[in-house]
């Protein structure tokens, strides 16, 4: 069987699995999709917990829109096509949730608002989480000193547009987010992130995830402020599923069941070899990558291989997690490193060294082989490679693709 591997945001590499081997590609499922402009209009329209989202914007003098950077694939600029018929867009103004990920590029800016950009460009504030004034607002119940951009916590109407599906730590992407990490200070998301290296931090957990409860709050220091959300699921090919606007919590938990249905995939049994792909925009550097490794470990057998495949365009991303997971060749010695004190980055680090105690983490990348090699990922120059490789070692593995690493959650029936 001849696969067709998605590497970069156009480009494609081939591998042969024997059919003997092959258990088959999984991606998110199929479903059925409308026309973006009536899906999502028909969701504003029909809003959970307000009456409209007119009656929401009305006496609003300072009108703010969190919406979601270039590095999620979050369709910003088709709710702002469909708002656009509803409200003067340029009657509020944009703030980027960032998180702690760097400015946005030109193209990314075109990408986020589309044909608006250019008459928004002027009301477009890009959150930066180590310069941007922050507003302290009280102390989580994990001890998160609760830090959100001065723009968002002012602002008397909020309209948050993000997109909910699987997380490797938070459980979900969307709702609660938009503010942690989106537009929180650098030391609110490092103290956030902490918590990711717990166990129960993982993809598709909520109840008792302690990154999910230190998001929810997050948003009850800021209670009594009007929030409007809309919040969008994707299927495998990034058109539109579903919208579900309205209140922010209410809108999230109506997502997620959609967000579900989409992406928790099962898969008959575990394999020997798992292939995942970090597909564009997913494949921006190796710190983003990390959750095509995260969501493959779940169809992997303990002691198999996964081999991830992102072209990593702009590097390695977060200097530090890299530096720790080259601190030792002994992913337990890395794991011993990371608990004695934490940075930001050190979760990333961690759930690698994690995968790394039980399997063998191998990579496709244009990242330069001897800093993976340092980081205990082996090195290859294509897929092909990679895969002969790994099924020389075991000519009997049975193998899975993920072409969706990124968003795809494997579970086995």
């Amino acid at each position: 069987m001849i696969i067709d591997v998605k590497y970069g945001k156009d480009g494609v590499q081939k591998v042969d699995i024997p059919d003997e081997n092959y258990m088959g590609t999984y991606y998110p499922k199929d479903v059925e999709c409308g026309d973006p402009d009536i899906v999502i209009g028909e969701s504003i329209d029909n809003p959970l917990g307000y009456d409209s989202m007119e009656d929401f914007l009305a006496g609003g003098e300072d009108i703010v829109f969190i919406v979601n950077d270039g590095t999620r694939p979050t369709p910003t600029a088709k709710v702002l096509d469909a708002l656009s018929k509803r409200m003067d867009l340029k009657k509020a103004r944009y703030l980027v949730a960032t998180g702690t990920h760097r400015d946005m590029t030109e193209e990314e800016y075109n990408f986020v608002f589309g044909k608006h950009y250019a008459e928004l460009k002027d009301r477009i504030i890009c959150h930066d989480a180590k310069n941007s004034e922050c507003v302290f607002l009280g102390t989580s119940k994990n001890g998160t000193p609760m830090e959100v951009n001065k723009i968002a916590v002012d602002a008397d109407r909020l309209v948050i547009i993000t997109s909910v599906e699987p997380h490797y730590f938070a459980g979900y992407t969307g709702g609660r987010k938009s503010f942690l990490p989106g537009v929180a200070s650098f030391k609110t998301v490092e103290t956030n992130h902490k918590l990711a290296m717990r166990k129960e931090a993982q993809a598709l957990a909520l109840e008792g995830n302690p990154v999910h409860e230190d998001m929810m709050d997050a948003l009850e220091v800021v209670k009594g402020k009007k929030i409007f959300s809309i919040q969008m699921v994707l299927d495998r090919h990034q058109n539109i599923y579903k919208a579900v606007s309205g209140e922010l919590n209410a809108a999230f938990h109506e997502a997620v069941k959609y967000a579900n249905e989409v992406f928790s995939v099962p898969i008959p049994a575990k394999a020997d070899i798992v292939i995942s792909v970090a597909p564009y925009p997913m494949d921006v550097d190796l710190y983003q990558s990390q959750k095509a490794l995260d969501n493959g470990k779940w169809a992997l057998k303990e002691g198999g291989t996964i081999i991830m495949v992102s072209k990593c365009r702009e590097g390695i991303g977060h200097p530090t997690f890299l530096n720790q997971l080259s601190s030792s060749d002994d992913p337990n010695k890395v794991l011993e490193n990371l608990r004695a004190e934490y940075k930001l980055g050190y979760h990333k680090a961690a759930k690698m060294a994690e995968i790394a105690t039980w399997a063998s983490i191998w990579a496709v990348t244009d990242l330069d082989p001897e800093i993976l090699s340092k980081a205990n990922i082996r090195p290859f120059k294509t897929v092909a490679e990679a895969f002969g490789e790994a099924l020389k070692n075991k000519p009997d593995a049975r193998v899975i693709v993920l072409m969706d690493g990124s968003v795809t959650i494997p579970r086995v029936e």
